[in-house]
Order: C-alpha cells, then sequence, then structure tokens
C-alpha cells in the first residue's frame, strides 16, 4: 500500500482532473452552502419557538434519524442505480422541500414538529446524496493517486462553503427574514441538480444479480444481499472497523455540542444570532486549517500518530471549549476543535477510500455512515439532556471524557494491519 500522505498534497487544485470531476464539485460545493445556511437556521428558528433544551435538540436529532434508518439501504441503491441520476434527483426533491419550508415559515411562526420534518426529508436526500457522490468519483477520476486528490477537494470545498461562508451569512440573512437561508437551500439544491444533469457518462456500479429465492422480488433480494455484502465486508477489516467505531465516538460529542451550541452562544457566551454563526465559522476555519495541514502531517508523523494525536487533540478542545470564560476563548477553542476533526476526518477518510474497492465503495461507506451518523442521532438527544439535567456546559465536558477514550481505541485500530488485497 502506497504512503497514506502521498496524493493528498495539493487537494484544492483539480483542473486536471476533467471537466465531470469539475461539475460534480461544483454541485457538492453548492448544495453545501444551502446546506450550511439550514444548519444555522434550524436550530435558530427552534430557539424562538423555545427555550427547552431537549426540544431544540430534537430538530438536530431529526437530521441525524436518517442516517440511523435510511443509510444502508441509500448505500446499496448507490451501487445499483445510475449515480448521476441519484444525484440530480434527489436535489430536485430536496429543492421542492427547502422550497415549501421557506413558504410556511413566511407564512406564520414556525414549530418544532414542522422543523424536525423538515430536517428529517431533507436528511433522507442526504444519504442518498452522499453514497451516490462518494461513489461516482472512480467513475471519473480513473487514477488512483488523483482520487485521493479529488476526494479530498470535495472534502474541503463542501466544508469552506458549508462550515466557513454560510454561517455568517446565513445568520446575516435570518436576521433580515428567517425563511431566506432555507430559501437560499431551495435554490442551491435546485442549481445542483442542473449541473449533474448536464453531466454525460454511464455512473452505474453494474453489480451482478445472483439467483433470488422462490417468492421474492428480484429487488428486495438484491438490496438485501448488497446490504449484507457491504456490512459484511466491513466487519471483517479490523482497521476500518475499529476506525468505525471511533468515528462514531467523536460524531456522538460532536452533535451533542452542536445540538446545544445555540443556546450556549446565547445562554452562557452572550451571543446573537450573527455570534453563533461566526462561532460556527470559527469551527470552518480551524477545520480548513486542519485539511490542509493534513497531508503534511501524514507525510512527516505517519498515519497512526496524526490519527491518535488528532482525537487526543479534540478531546482538549472540547474540555476547553466547555470550560471558555468568554466568547472569544470559546471561538478560538472551537476552531480547534475544528482543526483536529477535519485533520482525522481527512486521514481516516482517504484511508478508508484506500482500502475499499470501487464496487464496495457507496455500501461500505454508508455502513461507515451508519454507525457514525446513528451515534451522532444518540449524541443530539444525550445532549439535550444533559444540557436540561446539568447545565449547558456538561455536554462539551462530558463530550471530551467520551473522546479521551476514542483516542484509547484509535490507538488500538491504527495498531492493526491493513488488509491485504486478497481480502478485498
Amino acid at each position: 500500500m502506497k504512503p497514506l500522505g502521498a496524493g493528498l498534497g495539493r487537494f484544492g487544485s483539480f483542473g486536471r482532473l476533467g471537466t465531470g470531476f469539475g461539475l460534480i464539485w461544483t454541485a457538492v460545493t453548492v448544495s453545501g452552502l444551502g446546506d450550511g445556511m439550514r444548519f444555522i437556521a434550524l436550530p435558530l428558528l427552534a430557539a424562538q419557538v423555545t427555550d427547552d433544551p431537549r426540544q431544540v435538540a430534537a430538530v438536530t436529532l431529526a437530521e441525524q434519524l436518517p442516517w440511523l434508518l435510511v443509510g444502508l439501504i441509500a448505500g446499496a441503491l448507490a451501487d445499483r442505480l445510475d449515480r448521476r441520476r441519484v444525484l440530480w434527483t434527489v436535489d430536485f426533491a430536496r429543492a421542492l422541500v427547502a422550497g415549501a419550508l421557506a413558504a410556511s415559515i413566511a407564512s406564520g411562526r414556525p414549530s418544532v414538529p414542522l422543523l424536525a420534518a423538515a430536517g428529517f426529508l431533507l436528511c433522507c436526500g442526504q444519504t442518498l446524496y452522499t453514497g451516490a457522490w462518494s461513489a461516482v468519483v472512480p467513475a471519473i477520476v480513473a487514477e488512483p493517486e488523483a482520487r485521493i486528490r479529488a476526494n479530498a477537494a470535495l472534502q474541503s470545498g463542501a466544508l469552506v462553503t458549508a462550515t466557513l461562508l454560510a454561517p455568517p451569512l446565513g445568520a446575516l440573512l435570518f436576521a433580515i427574514a428567517p425563511a431566506l437561508p432555507i430559501g437560499v437551500d431551495a435554490v442551491s439544491f435546485a442549481v445542483a441538480a442542473a449541473l449533474v444533469f448536464v453531466l454525460r457518462g454511464d455512473f452505474s456500479a453494474r453489480i451482478p444479480d445472483a439467483p433470488r429465492k422462490p417468492g421474492e422480488p428480484g429487488a428486495v433480494r438484491g438490496l438485501r444481499r448488497d446490504v449484507a455484502e457491504g456490512v459484511g465486508w466491513l466487519r471483517r477489516q479490523p482497521v476500518l472497523r475499529r476506525l468505525c467505531l471511533v468515528a462514531g465516538a467523536t460524531n456522538f460529542v460532536t452533535t451533542g455540542m452542536i445540538a446545544v451550541l445555540v443556546l450556549y452562544a446565547r445562554d452562557v457566551l452572550g451571543l446573537d444570532g450573527l455570534g453563533y454563526g461566526l462561532l460556527i465559522a470559527a469551527f470552518s476555519v480551524g477545520g480548513v486549517s486542519g485539511a490542509a495541514a493534513a497531508p503534511r502531517l501524514v507525510r512527516r508523523f505517519g498515519t497512526r500518530r496524526v490519527l491518535l494525536s488528532a482525537v487526543t487533540g479534540s478531546a482538549v478542545t472540547a474540555a476547553a471549549a466547555g470550560a471558555a470564560p468568554a466568547a472569544l476563548v470559546a471561538g478560538c477553542c472551537v476552531a480547534g476543535y475544528g482543526a483536529m476533526s477535519l485533520i482525522w476526518e481527512i486521514t481516516a477518510v482517504t484511508l478508508r477510500q484506500q482500502l475499499v474497492p470501487a464496487e464496495l465503495l457507496g455500501r461500505v461507506s454508508m455502513s461507515y455512515q451508519l454507525v457514525s451518523n446513528g451515534a451522532g442521532a444518540l449524541g443530539a438527544a444525550t445532549g439535550g439532556v444533559l444540557a436540561q439535567l446539568a447545565g449547558l456546559r456538561t455536554p462539551f465536558l462530558a463530550g471530551a471524557a467520551v473522546l479521551a477514550l476514542a483516542a484509547l481505541a484509535t490507538a488500538r485500530a491504527t495498531d492493526a494491519s491493513p488488509p491485504s488485497s486478497a481480502e478485498r
């Protein structure tokens, strides 16, 4: 296996990756801008309706549940259908849902159930979208070295728009009119759908059919077999299996903190909606810095040390953010947490993309996402309950303890040997 650092450099440069990749990158990035605005707007809308941390957290929980409920099916569909068609169809449907939500907000005061239902539907689409775009890259970028750069470019582009540009812009639009960020989200989905629609080529995975059981519908049998194959492959790989559990722990903590962050910013740090948006933007500033540093860190220190240091650093910065005495200190801590998170993400995802066969990538990625985002759903609920029972700082401090345990698990995961070619 080639060194993990190889091919990660210059991930922001993709001019030589082709027009097809440029269309996919632009679609994912534009869609990410709308997602980031909705990410800001829904908690702000929920906080306008209620001061109960559990109800505010319920909106975040609703956005995590699709990963748990339909994630594996989404991965199987991404490996069976034309992935280009999945991408533009899903974005068109999400444009309709976001447009309807924006119209509802503009016409009257929203309710927590409405916000939760809309978030759930939009993120159902996101599970399909994520499974499709993570699997479409090998069809566009054939060279493994370039593929790593392409995947990193997709992640960094989505990060910049969703968590750096979108939060302050979304908060500003929210201050003008609460429906505006959701309206922009609808437009971004429509633009992304149009970009992918004009992409030409066949992006089906060509999974062969197996003999069906008597009386069993072929489509049902195929989905069951595909889901089982993806889950089974992941379970047999010690490195990816353990890193999957660590990803679940980190997402549990991150989502638990995010679920109450809007109340933490307002009631503990004394920030308004714009200040909350800047706090989210601080996470992205750190994340972009971490993503840029990850290739050099891996080349210099190796995969194991980088992964272990990133999880340990996340624990430290989470604790510091929870104990921060002022907004500026909290912002610096959140930026540090963002840097650690993205160093971990870029390194772990690149390792996964190197080890998983292309025909399994959609299913294995969604199996991975099932654990990660399923834990995120539990984290959102836990964060709201902890904040209600023990105060708004508690989810941060408790999360730091969980991340300390995750660091120990990371050490064990990276001690294991990667799968051989025969195992793939």
